[in-house]
């Protein structure tokens, strides 16, 4: 069975690849939407990321006759009332770069204390048109004054993971993913198409 990845972040599509060893353990095969750099997005209007998950799923399952899937995901900073939460890949402006979007972060939390935050993933499996299904998983951590790491992508620096004891962009990418919000989502994800064969 092949289940098509839409997206087209390098930092997401490698992660997923982690978790496509897995399933090509029980036969399933994660791959790229084929053609997906040449197809337009849709724009993503939801308010939550269970909308924009649903609404890119359903989006590209039009493109292949074949089960895709579609992530939403982001950051959620207590202090900031959830923000940058759905906006968080341009939450210093359409084109933002992750360094501008890490430098207004901090911006934002300079004299707070409260630095806590999590990081969220909803994934959306559609076939033809309609969601089938969706997963959402979250880890739990806090936002640094100053980033730390070279690995990762996004805000990965800057969050800390009391699971290791390091930011994101401190671990390894077989660590990062047995804890992320991504991974645990993908993981489900494949547990339920493996139950449903």
């Amino acid at each position: 069975m092949i289940v098509y990845a839409c997206t087209t972040n390098t930092g997401k599509l490698r992660e997923f690849r982690l978790g496509a060893r897995d399933a090509n353990a029980n036969g399933l095969s994660i791959e790229a939407l084929p053609g997906i750099a040449e197809i337009h997005p849709p724009e993503e209007t939801g308010a939550a990321f269970e909308e924009n998950a649903s609404l890119k799923a359903g989006y590209y399952s039009g493109f292949t006759s074949e089960l895709v899937f579609a992530d939403d995901s982001g950051l959620e900073v207590d202090a900031l009332g959830g923000a940058p939460g759905v906006y968080s890949a341009r939450y210093a402006g359409p084109n933002a770069t992750d360094a501008a979007n890490n430098d207004l972060l901090l911006q934002g939390l300079e004299s707070v204390e409260d630095r806590n935050a999590r990081f969220v993933c909803v994934i959306a499996v559609a076939r033809a048109g309609r969601v089938l299904k969706t997963f959402r998983a979250a880890v739990e951590g806090e936002i640094l004054r100053q980033p730390r790491g070279s690995g990762g992508f996004g805000y990965d620096p800057l969050f800390f993971c009391p699971a290791f004891g390091r930011t994101l962009a401190e671990a390894a990418p077989d660590e990062k993913f047995s804890v992320s919000h991504r991974g645990q989502a993908l993981r489900a994800m494949i547990a339920w198409l493996i139950e449903r064969r």
